[in-house]
């Protein structure tokens, strides 16, 4: 992951140089960008090697490191849009940058709403995002090209349908839907867990692992958001929380509990059968698990 780690700090780095003597103002907007990016998860990078490895891809490879790096680019793009339409106040322990963008607008006197310029500002943080990693994909080859494509399209997708059934009082916290095999229209958990192991096969030249990787990666999506609900994770207060709090006691806790025992089940199962690295499927398992863990 160090790989992917250089890579990021360089087209970040890159893009600040470009345009740091021209344009100071777009510099400041390449650094917010940055500030975010170094604190990230790298969880679908993370996901996105491990699956690759475990295929038999060359570790040597750049494609992967492409690949990797421009799904934490893609996420923080989506992270900085969910953060300004939720009117969150803080992401990864800072202020988000809607926020910070009003805040500088009205310690200066600007002209104009200071909310609707802080709103604005992180739009285009957001937009700078999804350009860098649609740069740093570009180069992909078109077997997973194809799987970046629905990538994209199905978290824009999903993030619309889970903010509609939200608007329709529609919104049943509890993943009932993840457990049955939700699929593209999941926003959550598809491009999250599922869709980074496809990208990894298709760059090792692995098309024959999507069934396996398809199932494993939706046995640890369910799992994943059984834990959320849980403990309480994003997306997961509101309705979710007075759910937990009234009406889930400790018999329900339980059941839930075995439930994601089952999910793991279901995953180590899509391992055994997946013609993979011996050496790498367990190590593919440990990354996966670790999501469903508390």
């Amino acid at each position: 992951m160090q790989r992917v780690e250089t890579r990021l700090g360089g087209i970040l780095a890159q893009e600040h140089d470009r345009r740091v003597t021209a344009d100071r103002r777009a510099a400041a907007l390449v650094s917010d960008l940055g500030a975010l990016v170094r604190v990230g998860y790298r969880l679908r990078a993370a996901l996105c090697v491990a699956g690759y490895l475990a295929a038999g891809g060359d570790p040597k490879g750049t494609e992967i490191v492409d690949a990797a790096a421009a799904l934490e680019l893609l996420d923080a793009g989506h992270l900085i849009r969910h953060d300004t339409r939720d009117g969150a106040v803080l992401r990864r322990g800072v202020p988000t940058l809607h926020v910070s963008h009003a805040a500088e607008h009205e310690r200066h006197g600007w002209r104009g709403e200071s909310r609707r310029f802080g709103e604005g500002m992180a739009v285009l943080a957001g937009d700078l995002a999804l350009a860098l990693a649609d740069r740093l994909a570009l180069a992909l080859p078109a077997r997973a090209h194809v799987v970046w494509d629905d990538l994209r399209t199905d978290r824009v997708l999903g993030a619309y349908g889970d903010a509609a059934r939200a608007g329709e009082y529609q919104d049943d916290p509890w993943p009932a839907e993840c457990l049955e095999g939700c699929g593209s229209g999941c926003a959550s958990g598809w491009y999250a867990v599922e869709q980074p192991l496809l990208l990894g096969a298709a760059l090792a030249g692995r098309r024959d692992l999507d069934p396996h990787y398809g199932e494993l990666g939706r046995a640890v999506h369910a799992g994943w958001r059984l834990r959320g609900f849980l403990g309480g994770g994003q997306g997961f207060d509101g309705i979710a929380q007075l759910l937990r709090e009234v009406l889930f006691d400790r018999d329900a806790h339980d059941r839930a509990e075995l439930l994601i025992a089952e999910q793991l089940d279901r995953a180590r199962a899509a391992l055994r059968a997946a013609p993979l690295r011996a050496d790498w499927r367990a190590e593919l398992y440990e990354c996966v698990a670790a999501l469903t863990r508390p």
